[in-house]
């Protein structure tokens, strides 16, 4: 099979293209012939900042395709299934950017029928995090479902990026009035697109007027891409015992946050990390991902807010250099000829 890998961290370089020999599942394993590798922010740290738990390893977390092969004891995934997988490439040698890939039957979950590759391959880390984050107020839900946010409002602050798209349509579809915070009339286009209500642009408005306007009695949760730079924004458009759900460190690694207007609220921050979540936050996480998907509201592309960036197999260097430089959308590795 044809196989992407690095035996050393570094620049996007350090990936090849090489051919390995197709991998056998063990007990409780499947096999995953892989159709769509998804490339997160996440892929190009690990590969950039190192350091390697294997002699070698092929990238990515997130990839679609089908069941090919099923280990001892693997009762709830056959052969022929259409699957998306997480954490692909968590504490294991072998991630998504290869024909073929072998993982822990619990970190492949079937795809409904109606919902394709594309969509699969952009599930795991955007929509999980996602969902973490809108999990975590106080006396709010754990669980999304249609209802689960009514009443609630929620600032996704960056709209146009994948988890901040996936965060719009999950509260969307869970009935919270949505708001998000962008820079550009482009992404604007793409916030609404996701489902936003409403769109700020902070560059060209006062943002904490304008979202005090929409909500006046403050926001429930905001999923927040960058506390560095909106930390005084934050604790002034929250409400009463709001939570400000922390997933990236965009803008800088150290934040500072005014004791005073934040004690005042009952203002809640939390950390969201998918890697470190907890069992059931992240089964709950896959179950209700999952039901949306079924519900039809998580779609891909620029008719639905999420740009679609491609790659050959033999371009994931250019793919995760894409990812690390910004691009808007999602990058997409295609990986099966």
């Amino acid at each position: 099979m044809r196989s992407i890998i690095y035996s050393q961290s570094g620049s996007p370089d350090v990936l090849q293209l090489v051919e390995r020999e197709i991998p056998q599942p063990g007990p409780g394993e499947v096999r995953v012939h892989v159709a769509v590798s998804g490339v997160n922010p996440t892929d190009w740290k690990s590969r950039a900042n190192g350091p390697l738990e294997f002699p070698e390893v092929t990238p990515n977390q997130d990839g679609a395709g089908t069941v090919d092969a099923v280990g001892e004891g693997v009762t709830t995934l056959v052969v022929g299934d259409r699957v998306w997988t997480y954490l692909s490439a968590r504490n294991r040698p072998t991630g998504t950017a290869q024909e073929f890939t072998v993982l822990p039957v619990q970190r492949v979950v079937k795809l409904p029928n109606s919902t394709s590759f594309d969509i699969g391959a952009t599930m795991g880390v955007p929509a999980l995090t996602a969902h973490r984050a809108l999990t975590v107020l106080e006396g709010g839900p754990a669980r999304l479902h249609p209802g689960a946010l009514d009443g609630r409002v929620v600032l996704v602050a960056g709209g146009a990026g994948a988890v901040g798209h996936a965060a719009i349509q999950l509260a969307r579809w869970a009935g919270a009035t949505v708001v998000t915070t962008i820079s550009s009339d482009e992404k604007a286009a793409l916030a609404r697109s996701a489902g936003a209500h409403h769109i700020v642009n902070y560059r060209t408005e006062d943002a904490a007027a304008a979202i005090t306007a929409i909500a006046p009695q403050g926001v429930d949760i905001v999923v927040e891409v960058s506390i560095v730079q909106n930390a005084e924004l934050d604790a002034e458009i929250a409400g009463p015992r709001a939570v400000v759900s922390m997933y990236a460190d965009d803008g800088g690694d150290t934040a500072s946050i005014k004791v005073r207007p934040n004690m005042t609220k009952n203002i809640r921050y939390q950390f969201v990390l998918l890697y470190t979540m907890g069992d059931e936050a992240m089964a709950n996480a896959v179950e209700d991902v999952t039901q949306a998907l079924i519900a039809g509201v998580l779609p891909v592309g620029e008719k639905a807010g999420l740009p679609l960036v491609r790659f050959p197999l033999a371009k994931t260097a250019a793919a995760h250099q894409a990812v690390q430089d910004g691009v808007i959308g999602k990058v997409l590795i295609d990986v099966a000829e």
